[in-house]
C-alpha cells in the first residue's frame, strides 16, 4: 500500500507484479475500493503483469473532498498517479463508474491507454431523471450513512441468486459498501450527475487500441444490451457475457473473469 499524490489528492493504491512488466490498472466502481479486484490482481500478477489497483479519491483508504468531483477529476488523479509512477501506457479497465473514469482517461489522455477493459459500464451521458436520483441520493447518504443504501442494493450489485449462494462475496461486497465514507460517495455522486457522453469515445477508438467488454448476464444496472450497444460502436472490440453475475462479475466469477482478461492481455 503505497501513498501517492495526483491531481490533486494522495491516492492509496497497491502496485503488484514486476515493475517492467505490462501495466494494467484497475479502477473500481461506487460505492468500492481497491480490495474488490483481489482476484484478478492475483491472477494476473501470477501470469507476469504489474496491476496498480488504486482507491479513487473519497473512496478506500483515499481521503475525502466533500462537495462535488467530477469524473474528470477522478481521470486526472489517475493520470498523475501513473505519471509518478513513471507509466507511460497500461491497460486501463474499470467496472460501472470505474469503467466511466477508464473512458474518461482515453478521452483526456489517450496516450496513456494501451487497451480499454470496460466491465458492466454505459458510456451514455446521465439523463435528467438519473441526475435527480443521484443528487439525492448523495443528500440521503449523509443524512443515513451507507448501511440502509448497502441493503438496498445488494441484490442488483450482485445477481440475486448469487447474495444467496455466495455469502462470503456477498458478506465482501456489503463491508465494502458500509465501509465507505458518506462523503466521498456523496461527492463522486454529485460529479457522475453531470456524466457526459461517452459514446464518441467508443466511436473513435482505433482498432490499435484493443477493448475487451465484460458484462454479467443477469446486470440488471447495465444489462447485456448495453454491452451490445457499445460493441456496435466500437466494433473491433470484443464482448464476453459472464454467466451467472450480475454487476460485479469479478466478485461473482472471478475464474470466469480472470480467463477472459488473460486471454484478452495475450493477444496485445
Amino acid at each position: 500500500m503505497n501513498p501517492q499524490f495526483g491531481n490533486d489528492a494522495a491516492l492509496i493504491f497497491d502496485d503488484f507484479g514486476p515493475r517492467d512488466a505490462e501495466p494494467v490498472i484497475l479502477i473500481h466502481g461506487h460505492p468500492f475500493n481497491r480490495s474488490m479486484w483481489a482476484p484478478q490482481a492475483s491472477a494476473l500478477v501470477a501470469a507476469g503483469y504489474r496491476v496498480i489497483a488504486p482507491d479513487l479519491r473519497g473512496y478506500g483508504d483515499s481521503p475525502v473532498r466533500p462537495g462535488k468531483v467530477m469524473l474528470a477529476d477522478l481521470a486526472d488523479d489517475l493520470a498523475a498517479l501513473l505519471d509518478r509512477l513513471d507509466v507511460e501506457q497500461a491497460v486501463v479497465g474499470g467496472v460501472s463508474m470505474g469503467g466511466q473514469i477508464a473512458l474518461e482517461v482515453r478521452l483526456r489522455h489517450p496516450g496513456l491507454v494501451r487497451a480499454l477493459v470496460l466491465c458492466d459500464t454505459s458510456p451514455a451521458p446521465e439523463t435528467g431523471d438519473g441526475r435527480k436520483l443521484r443528487l439525492e441520493l448523495a443528500e440521503r447518504l449523509l443524512a443515513e450513512g451507507m448501511e440502509p443504501y448497502a441493503n438496498e442494493v445488494m441484490d442488483k450489485m450482485l445477481a440475486p441468486y448469487n447474495v444467496i449462494g455466495l455469502p462470503e462475496a456477498a458478506a465482501r461486497v456489503r463491508a465494502m459498501m458500509c465501509a465507505t465514507d458518506p462523503e466521498g460517495a456523496a461527492a463522486a455522486l454529485r460529479g457522475r450527475a453531470e456524466r457526459p457522453d461517452y459514446r464518441p469515445v467508443l466511436r473513435a477508438l482505433p482498432p490499435t487500441v484493443p477493448c475487451l467488454l465484460l458484462v454479467g448476464a443477469d446486470d440488471v444496472y447495465t444489462p447485456v444490451s448495453e454491452a451490445e450497444g457499445m460493441r456496435e460502436l466500437a466494433p473491433h472490440a470484443r464482448l464476453a457475457v459472464i454467466d451467472r453475475a450480475g454487476h460485479l462479475p469479478g466478485v461473482e466469477r472471478p475464474e470466469a473473469v480472470n480467463r477472459e482478461l488473460l486471454e484478452f492481455l495475450a493477444a496485445l
